[in-house]
């Protein structure tokens, strides 16, 4: 009859063995569960970016032509309606991204920014309208100031935009955990 320590000692190394095994198991499908929830992120916020940079990018055109005075400003009317609109969906469509830990701020940037769109596209509409009006030249100059105004503010929404869905898949933007320490990475 062997030794009852013969017996013990290779259980209890097979216990702690699996148990270390489970703990390994265990994190990695923490950070498989992760890295999901961060590339399904990434993708939403790249194809709401690309949506929001062709219909600004549309609406910006038309206005830089008003800008030109290539067309008149009451022809882009119907773009700026529809522009606003898309802003608002599009509003509502970031406030809704799941973002994972570490990329709230990426969502908020883009909700931020398309809140500062909705804005110039209002200060070019009250721009066209002043510019419609056929009054003095201190109007038309405030006109003018408003439409550029708008313009540069739809620009600069659209580039912090693209900057913010540009992050969401950039590995360093994220402050996940490490395998085995709490410490954040870099």
């Amino acid at each position: 009859m062997p030794h009852p320590i013969v017996v013990i000692v290779p259980l209890v190394l097979f216990v702690l063995l699996a148990g270390a095994f489970l703990l390994v198991l265990r994190r990695a499908a923490g950070v498989v569960a992760e890295t999901r929830e961060i590339e399904a992120f990434r993708r939403a916020s790249a194809d709401l970016a690309a949506r929001i940079d062709e219909s600004l990018g549309g609406v910006a055109d038309r206005i830089d032509a008003v800008r030109r005075r290539k067309i008149a400003p009451e022809e882009i009317r119907e773009n700026l309606d529809a522009a606003a609109d898309a802003v608002l969906r599009y509003g509502d469509e970031a406030a809704s991204l799941n973002a994972p830990g570490g990329l709230e701020t990426l969502r908020e940037t883009i909700a931020d920014e398309l809140a500062r769109a909705g804005r110039a596209l209002e200060m070019v509409e009250h721009g066209c309208v002043l510019l419609g009006q056929q009054t003095a030249r201190p109007r038309e100059l405030e006109g003018e100031t408003a439409i550029k105004r708008g313009y540069l503010n739809i620009l600069h929404a659209r580039d912090a935009i693209a900057r913010a869905a540009a992050d969401a898949g950039h590995p360093g933007a994220h402050a996940g955990r490490r395998w085995f320490s709490e410490r954040p990475p870099g």
